[in-house]
């Protein structure tokens, strides 16, 4: 699996943190502060699994054990079929077999995809990871055009220095109140408005470190994570993460016609190769970076380019955030990461074929900014890393 290198730019300040898609360091206890059966019914109220319809559970033994049981049953109640819970560790808790599951133990990878056909939807709860081989299974279902799952994110925050951190009952209240509380219907509203705008107009993202960046989406589907994971919207899906849906949720992601891609990227303070690097400009032509320089470190730069190939050069996403809950607040000492808040822009290198671009590669690299501007023609969506008013 790819590694993805993570770049978040808070005010005027850059923060670096590397990981893969793997689940961030966390107590086993499970924590008193949340209300399983309040969670339970959000995620199953978002799925709304038909009648018939056969679900499995993806998960990691431990912390949300107690969800676990609240889903089958909720997934019982809506007269679905639990197909059981797999578990991405080698240990498989007695209470999560089913036949199905039992079944799959004994498969290749091959024989999984083929099992997980099976499958109508699936909840990946926290701990489970495109690296584990259960997850990349129902992922390749996905691929061929069948089912949905959502993504239930929940572990990960950061510090202020981009260090994972262990989670907390502070960070587990954050995640529930933004899970039970967001307003569905606004977050899917104002997002299609924005895609309404950006599929006729040209999108500029500026900073005031210097970033300039022009691009068209024009006849490229944008996926909305508005939290709706219904059987009904994925057979409107045109792409993979169409099919993924992320609970809290948040962001938009397009990847814009890599030829229209013009202007420059600045991230003042950041990590190439495991080096240092400050000031670093890319400038892009038709979607691919041309020319790069950097106050300090502009060979760790080359290096990594070099490294990742035609993937690391070429213009990947705009992602943008538009849930107002898990916007980043002053004061905060830690980062919420997934949904991203309303006005966080993410400007990204690498691979888009998930989001039908025309880039190929194992290259990754996702660049954060909280202090963005950005336009659609002359009308301000976000304006220093503020979701503007619109009509």
């Amino acid at each position: 699996m790819k590694q993805l290198k993570y770049l978040m730019l808070f005010s005027s300040t850059l923060f670096l943190f590397q990981c893969k898609e793997t689940p961030h360091t966390q107590s086993n206890s499970e924590p008193s502060t949340l209300n399983w059966r309040a969670i339970s019914e959000k995620v199953i109220e978002r799925m709304d699994p038909q009648h018939g319809e056969r679900v499995l559970l993806i998960a990691q033994p431990g912390r949300f054990d107690s969800l676990i049981l609240l889903l089958a049953d909720q997934i019982k109640t809506k007269q679905a079929i639990y197909l059981g819970t797999i578990s991405v560790d080698s240990v498989q808790p007695i209470g999560w077999e089913t036949e199905f599951t039992t079944q799959a133990k004994r498969l290749d990878s091959a024989q999984l995809i083929e099992h997980f056909s099976y499958v109508d939807a699936g909840i990946m709860l926290p701990g489970a990871a495109p690296t584990h081989r259960p997850y990349a299974a129902l992922q390749e279902v996905l691929k061929k055009g069948k089912g949905r799952t959502v993504h239930f994110h929940w572990s990960g925050a950061f510090d202020v220095n981009g260090t994972p951190l262990a989670m907390n009952d502070s960070i587990d209240l954050f995640y529930q109140r933004a899970l039970l509380t967001t307003d569905y219907a606004a977050l899917a509203k104002v997002q299609s408005q924005f895609e309404a705008a950006a599929q006729r107009k040209t999108v500029e993202v500026s900073t005031p470190e210097g970033t300039r960046l022009r691009f068209d989406i024009t006849g490229r589907p944008m996926t909305k994570q508005d939290g709706d994971a219904s059987q009904a919207r994925s057979q409107k899906s045109i792409t993979l993460i169409d099919r993924e849906i992320e609970l809290p949720a948040g962001a938009i992601r397009v990847a814009p016609l890599e030829e229209t891609v013009e202007g420059v990227m600045v991230i003042p303070s950041s990590t190439w190769s495991n080096q240092p690097v400050t000031e670093l400009t890319l400038k892009f032509a038709k979607g691919k970076v041309v020319s790069f320089r950097a106050a300090s470190g502009e060979e760790a730069v080359a290096q990594e380019l070099k490294t990742g190939g035609e993937a690391a050069r070429s213009f990947r996403e705009l992602a943008l955030g538009f849930n107002t809950i898990l916007t980043p607040q002053s004061g905060y000492t830690w980062v919420p990461h997934y949904g991203y808040g309303a006005g966080v822009v993410r400007l990204s290198l690498g691979d888009n074929t998930e989001l039908n671009g025309k880039v190929r590669g194992k290259y990754v690299r996702w660049n954060f900014f909280v202090n963005a501007t950005i336009k659609v023609g002359d009308e301000v969506w976000v304006e220093s890393g503020k979701l503007a008013a619109q009509p």
